[in-house]
């Protein structure tokens, strides 16, 4: 059976098969790429308990805690897709938890591509996003397109005080030639939630 994610990625891709919303992207990054950070950000798997542990992704001088068990998902270099990449994710108490990661390979690719996945994602989930903040997490390449940001359901989507869509807590960061991103999608939660998971992120010296 193929994981959740690979389901939720043949749906994403059959509503738009050529990303026509993406023309600008890094060019070694095409639509597998932009297509494996919507996954992280749209799609869904069981929801257990809150029970943090640290988990260290393959392959990566990186670790953080997720509240739940996450599945690894990884996609190497190949002649038709250049740029390595890979994602954790799991599900719990009704919010998703995501680290999504992809190494470009040139230094000068970075800025840009943290810029433009932080756009296409808000374009993708709409909603009222919040002013971008500054991200810090030690040993990171410091940057301008190193933010973090929230996304709130628009007026429409509110009714009788209850919230009909998702909250959205993302940050985009790198270290060297390897952008991240880190995602949190659900109901309304209390905001230490997020602030654990981002602070648990440590990225090896």
């Amino acid at each position: 059976m193929r994981p959740s994610w690979l389901h939720c990625a043949a749906g994403l891709g059959a509503g738009d098969p050529d990303n026509r919303g993406m023309k600008n992207f890094v060019p070694a990054m095409r639509s597998p790429f932009v297509l494996l950070l919507l996954v992280a950000a749209l799609c869904g798997a069981c929801a257990p308990a809150l029970n943090w542990r640290e988990v260290r992704p393959p392959e990566q001088a990186l670790s953080l805690m997720f509240p739940c068990k996450p599945e690894f998902a990884q996609r190497p270099v190949t002649p038709a897709a250049p740029v390595a990449m890979g994602m954790a994710q799991c599900e719990a108490q009704g919010q998703q938890f995501s680290l999504s990661w992809a190494e470009l390979g040139d230094p000068g690719l970075v800025q840009p591509a943290l810029q433009q996945m932080r756009e296409a994602l808000l374009a993708k989930l709409g909603g009222q996003a919040g002013v971008p903040r500054p991200v810090q997490i030690a040993g990171m390449t410091p940057g301008p397109q190193a933010l973090q940001q929230q996304v709130l359901p628009s007026a429409g989507e509110v009714t009788g005080g209850k919230s009909q869509a998702r909250r959205v807590d993302l940050a985009l960061f790198s270290r060297g030639t390897r952008v991240y991103q880190l995602m949190v999608i659900g109901p309304q939660r209390e905001a230490s939630v997020w602030d654990f998971f981002i602070g648990s992120v440590k990225l090896a010296s």
